[in-house]
């Protein structure tokens, strides 16, 4: 087994690099160090050519390879199966529907329900003739006091067109006043109270006359989707995301992970498609390389998590997406179930986490796992990227045995890191694959970018190696998320959120660093589900006692080995109603909207400075 301290780099690399088994390309990093301190960096290998638009990669593989499974969703007690020949007729007719509605690129689409076959078809008609798309998170639509979110979209983007997949499940949004004279197509019809186009009617469209010419004037800067960032601290942006983007994406990510050109990929994914990380980086990834989609109706969560994991029993795959918490429910099922774990693991090239830094623990886990199914690894990896980015700019591309780690920058991308003065880096980045600017938005567009063109993300990262590149890139959360106590000192939230989560690991769900202009660092805490009851629930705070003692005893043990105000938690209070989606505390990519929890749970937030509160905890 590996080397027992995560801490060792070296040793932890080497010895997963004995161990793997997919086919892979080292790191390879470029350094450029400036008077003012600033360090860029690029990737030593080249951007190889990419394909002119989305379309390209439908017509190849039609060509190539016309019967082989492109995409498949559940469809009863069986599946619909979608091949690639099937794929490009139902795209093209499709296509000709829109073009017959005189739509071109000043009109939109707006997508109102999660994943599906319908919805990848419409999006790939759309992106055939130039027609944007406009994916959104389902719960806009399905949860009444979400509908803020839609009805805010829906003025600024003046859709000619909506889609859901099922008119019955959606009737509330679908009678809201913004979408009076927007045409509504549903999947499965039904009465709502206002006319439907059914999406079959699409899918046995004659050929429109002018589709070769609208797909052949369709270019690497035509705008194919607008995606609007979770807005987790303003309204949300709409990203304007062209096919150069989506396409030189792929292209960067295929240059170093040769297993993905080396035989199809096969996917079995839940992760949304409103989002970059599902909706671009994995749908794309397989149609960009002939791969196969299985789309997973579950989730990681109490209620979802049962159909994800029969779908991915049932289509284990070749490449594994996840967020973390989707991993450690999946290793505790491994654990516990031998046959699972050879047929879950028999074929993966490919273990991918985003979203949040995956638990050493389960990473662990799922070593072992591994190598007493197949004696060795599969590559073990991460990535870094926003919305903006389309999303991929930094990533693990070779056997490194540890988590936490982002990568090293793609070929064609260019870094540019701002050192403060405890050697953590503001990270900028400039490429083909970022967007041009904002929908609509000249002045956030303007204020996006520095004077030489880099996009200013906002996070900040370390050095695993400050004397090699080539370890890559640890993240180091959110420069905005940083605050300062009373005192002037600087608090690194994201950082320190961090190890208290490792500190309190099977004690919380997640938590919220306090303190801005406060004397001292508090701690919101989000229990595992299921803690707060009647009995131990005082004024929205948990007043288990015991909880309370085990949170108290772990945050003395974090803070013995830590030095100065801002890396030290003094109280803690343990909150009784988890994240709310309804609140938009959840942001669309399922992290905590920081500054709405703040702001919504501001009473909580005075009783955490309350030394005489019975809820508190203090330190």
């Amino acid at each position: 087994m590996p080397p027992t301290t995560p801490e060792n780099f070296r040793e932890r690399a080497e010895w997963a690099a004995s161990r793997t088994l997919t086919r892979y390309l080292p790191h390879k990093v470029e350094r450029e160090d400036r008077a003012d301190g600033t360090i860029l960096l690029r990737s030593g290998y080249g951007l190889p050519e990419y394909v002119r638009c989305t379309g390209d990669w439908l017509h190849r593989w039609a060509d190539e390879a016309p019967y082989r499974l492109a995409v498949a969703e559940r469809d009863g007690p069986g599946w619909r199966n979608v091949t690639y020949a099937d794929l490009l007729r139902f795209v093209r007719r499709t296509a000709s529907a829109l073009l017959a509605r005189g739509m071109g690129a000043d009109d939109c689409i707006v997508i109102m329900s999660g994943n599906g076959v319908d919805h990848l078809i419409l999006s790939l008609a759309a992106q055939y003739v130039g027609v944007p798309v406009v994916p959104l998170a389902e719960q806009y639509s399905l949860i009444p006091e979400a509908h803020a979110r839609l009805t805010y979209v829906l003025d600024k983007v003046r859709p000619r067109m909506a889609f859901v997949d099922d008119a019955a499940r959606y009737a509330k949004a679908l009678v809201l006043p913004e979408l009076q004279g927007v045409e509504m197509v549903a999947g499965r019809v039904a009465k709502v109270g206002r006319d439907l186009t059914p999406m079959a009617d699409f899918l046995s469209h004659d050929l429109h006359p002018g589709l070769e010419a609208a797909h052949a004037a369709v270019g690497p800067d035509t705008l194919a989707k607008i995606m609007f960032t979770s807005g987790s601290s303003s309204d949300p942006k709409g990203v304007l995301t062209t096919h150069r983007m989506l396409c030189v994406n792929q292209a960067q990510m295929s240059a170093v992970m040769p297993y993905l050109s080396d035989a199809p990929p096969r996917i079995t994914d839940w992760l949304p498609w409103n989002h970059v990380f599902g909706g671009s980086h994995n749908v794309n990834m397989m149609l960009a390389h002939g791969g196969t989609l299985h789309v997973d109706s579950g989730k990681p969560t109490g209620r979802g998590f049962a159909e994800t994991l029969a779908n991915r029993d049932a289509y284990p795959g070749t490449l594994a997406f996840n967020v973390p918490v989707g991993y450690a429910m999946i290793a505790d099922r491994l654990q516990q179930d031998r046959a699972l774990r050879h047929r879950l693991l028999k074929d993966l090239d490919l273990i991918f986490y985003a979203g949040a830094s995956l638990p050493q623990d389960v990473w662990d886990r799922i070593e072992r796992a591994m190598i007493e199914v197949r004696g060795g690894l599969p590559m073990m990896a991460s990535s870094w990227g926003l919305t903006e980015t389309a999303p991929a700019c930094v990533m693990v591309y070779e056997p490194i045995g540890r988590s936490g780690v982002i990568g090293v920058p793609l070929p064609g991308v260019e870094l540019k890191l701002i050192p403060d003065d405890d050697m953590r880096c503001e990270i900028r980045v400039r490429g083909p694959n970022v967007m041009p600017g904002y929908y609509q938005d000249p002045e956030r567009t303007a204020k996006a970018f520095d004077e030489e063109g880099f996009f200013i993300t906002g996070d900040a990262v370390r050095f695993v190696d400050p004397l090699d590149m080539n370890r890559g890139l640890i993240f180091d959360g959110r420069v905005s998320e940083d605050f300062k106590l009373e005192t002037g000192t600087w608090v690194q939230a994201g950082n320190l959120r961090m190890n208290v989560l490792k500190s309190l690991a099977g004690l919380v769900q997640d938590v919220v660093i306090c303190g801005h202009d406060r004397g001292e660092v508090g701690l919101f805490v989000f229990p595992p589900p299921g803690t707060a009851t009647e009995d131990n629930t005082t004024r929205g705070a948990v007043t288990d006692d015991g909880l309370k003692a085990r949170i108290e005893e772990r945050l003395r043990q974090l803070n013995a080995g830590v030095t100065g105000s801002a890396k030290r938690i003094t109280r803690a209070i343990i909150l009784a109603e988890p994240p709310s989606v309804e609140g938009h505390e959840i942001t669309d990519k399922g992290s905590l909207n920081i500054n709405k929890i703040l702001t919504r749970r501001a009473d909580l937030l005075e009783r955490l400075y309350d030394n005489e509160d019975p809820a508190l905890i203090r330190v």
